[in-house]
């Protein structure tokens, strides 16, 4: 069902936002109609045509002829063949062979073409501004002379094709989540089988479907898949049991350029030093909150638990069917997932974890010496803060999960809610939403003599172990591919609001897209960004599950916050054991 509603949404949301290359293309596309069909002011000009149709089918993911990129010309076909060749020979367009027997080709525009039509992108919106639109403005000036040449320079080009196709029998199969950013791949298929020169084929499941599916494949002789989506949280538990293949067997690292990526993010994808996956998500949970509806009512924004419980308090009016906050409380892994990080809030890991700069170590975990600290001062906090705010929250806050909780904030009816920015799309792409430009974004509020955490969520894309040795360089360069900073941006411009990269949240384009990735980016730096809230050992689910029904369990109020804590001590020092 979160497929099906992720696919739904990804399909209305893609063409919200367009990539200024795409919008100068049709731009150019429709003046030089106008200039050559009014008054024969121009004659057609080849070259710049034939840019045009190339570009176009690149971002279309629509293979170009020879004969199609001629027709595109407007000139005489011996024309248009030597244009052609003059393309070729300047290293503007590259030619990839579509059969085996080599005879027969397609085009498509080169780095150096992709490139350069980048700066004329920028060029072209800037004189746009200057003559049509903001030439009084000057900021828009000021930002041309003093940065805005510069950080134009730092723009990320669209994904450029490969010049060999991927040799890959039956084509590249990928297993991941259903969620918007994974939905938003699915929709982009056509552009990246044109990238790869493959055909992808792509399984979603919901969360706990998708940790099963892994491991029912992990089990078969050889897997079906060359690439799945693993949560960040299972990352010990796929690899002691051989879920995962090592990268540094298959790859050479350091071509990922790992200092790119969000270090929570680069970290949580390693166990025992090893990295078993590249970061597709970086997607912390953050609060969302309604901007207008605080300065309406003269409150700033909560950056303690103490202040989150009065402005709830304040904005809790049930008869007008509005409601103080949402959140995951559905018993099992929804509310699990949030007793591990509102303990977070309240300093308390779930296990004994060393305290480092800035939070908590993890580098250890593979030693297997921990333990669970759940029944502690911090914990009955933790606790008694989830009660108090059921207070404030929908009378279905029980059954409220994942999708659900992030929905009633859309929709106006709650004036704040824990979500992943992965949701954000939900209220940010739709104008119709209250919450629509209207959105504030927070770390987690932090409880007496805590920090604000961003606890970090997400997903990395990894290589099954039992994959075939003849696909593996394969998966590798499909791999590379899909985290790269190229398609990081891609996904953003088609609705995702999740990034792993400083690059990409950069990115002038991409920051001009939303609010969040500056939000987030801003986070990192100040070290908010935490992915030991959910430490990824191997029984980091089973821990999940039982704080999920017992704490469930005391928000039904048939045990007490203390009785809660007790039990689920109780069963995950048993658990822990019963791994040892």
């Amino acid at each position: 069902m979160y497929a099906m509603r992720g696919q739904d949404f990804t399909q209305q949301t893609l063409h919200h936002e367009q990539a200024d290359m795409r919008v100068v293309l049709t731009y150019l596309e429709s003046l030089a109609d106008e200039l050559e069909d009014t008054g024969n002011l121009m004659a057609p000009h080849p070259r710049l045509r034939m840019s045009m149709h190339l570009l176009q089918g690149h971002l279309d993911g629509k293979p170009v002829t020879p004969t199609s990129l001629i027709d595109a010309s407007r000139v005489p076909y011996a024309t248009a063949n030597r244009r052609l060749k003059d393309m070729l020979d300047a290293g503007l367009i590259e030619q990839r062979p579509r059969t085996k027997s080599g005879r027969s080709f397609s085009l498509h525009p080169s780095e150096k073409l992709i490139s350069q039509w980048m700066q004329l992108s920028d060029r072209i919106r800037r004189l746009s501004k200057q003559h049509f639109g903001d030439a009084g403005d000057p900021a828009t000036a000021s930002d041309y002379y003093f940065g805005g040449s510069y950080t134009a320079g730092q723009t990320i080009p669209p994904l450029s094709v490969r010049s060999e196709l991927l040799k890959i029998s039956g084509g590249l199969r990928v297993l991941v989540h259903g969620d918007p950013t994974f939905m938003v791949m699915e929709n982009l298929k056509r552009q990246f089988e044109q990238n790869l020169g493959a055909p992808i084929s792509q399984r979603a499941f919901s969360i706990d479907r998708l940790r099963e599916e892994a491991l029912r494949n992990a089990e078969r002789p050889t897997s079906r898949y060359d690439i799945i989506a693993v949560d960040l949280p299972w990352i010990g538990e796929f690899a002691e049991s051989g879920v995962l293949l090592p990268l540094d067997e298959v790859m050479d690292i350091a071509r990922l350029d790992p200092a790119d990526f969000h270090p929570a993010g680069w970290q949580a994808a390693h166990w025992g030093g090893r990295a078993y996956g590249v970061p597709a998500q970086t997607t912390p949970e953050l609060l969302f909150y309604r901007r207008d509806l605080f300065a309406e009512a003269g409150l700033l924004p909560p950056t303690r638990t103490d202040e989150l419980l009065d402005a709830a308090r304040v904005f809790h009016t049930p008869r007008k069917g509005r409601y103080g906050i949402a959140w995951n409380a559905a018993r099992g892994t929804a509310l699990g997932t949030t007793v591990l990080m509102t303990m977070a809030d309240f300093g308390q890991p779930v296990l004994n974890l060393p305290r480092v700069a800035g939070g908590f170590g993890t580098d250890h975990l593979a030693g297997g010496d921990y333990r669970a600290t759940i029944d502690t001062e911090a914990g009955l906090r933790a606790a008694e803060f989830m009660m108090e705010l059921l207070e404030y929250s929908p009378p279905d806050i029980l059954s409220m999960s994942w999708y659900e909780r992030v929905r009633p904030y859309a929709a106006g009816t709650v004036a704040m809610a824990y979500g992943y920015t992965l949701l954000a799309p939900y209220f940010e792409l739709d104008e119709t939403s209250p919450a629509f430009g209207q959105t504030g974004y927070l770390p987690h509020p932090a409880g007496p003599g805590a920090t604000p955490v961003a606890p970090v969520g997400g997903y990395v894309m990894g290589i099954p172990a039992n994959l075939s040795p003849e696909r593996r360089e394969a998966a590798v360069e499909a791999l590379t591919l899909f985290t790269s900073p190229e398609a990081q941006k891609l996904y953003v411009q088609n609705g995702s609001r999740t990034n792993p990269r400083y690059c990409v949240a950069a990115d002038p384009q991409v920051r001009r897209s939303s609010p969040i990735f500056e939000a987030v980016d801003g986070m990192a730096w100040r070290d908010e960004l935490q992915f030991w809230p959910r430490p990824p050992v191997p029984e980091n689910a089973g821990l999940v599950q039982i704080c999920g029904e017992e704490f469930h369990d005391m928000l039904r109020r048939t045990i007490t916050p203390r009785e809660a804590l007790a039990r689920a001590q109780a069963r995950a020092d048993a658990l822990i054991r019963s791994h040892t």
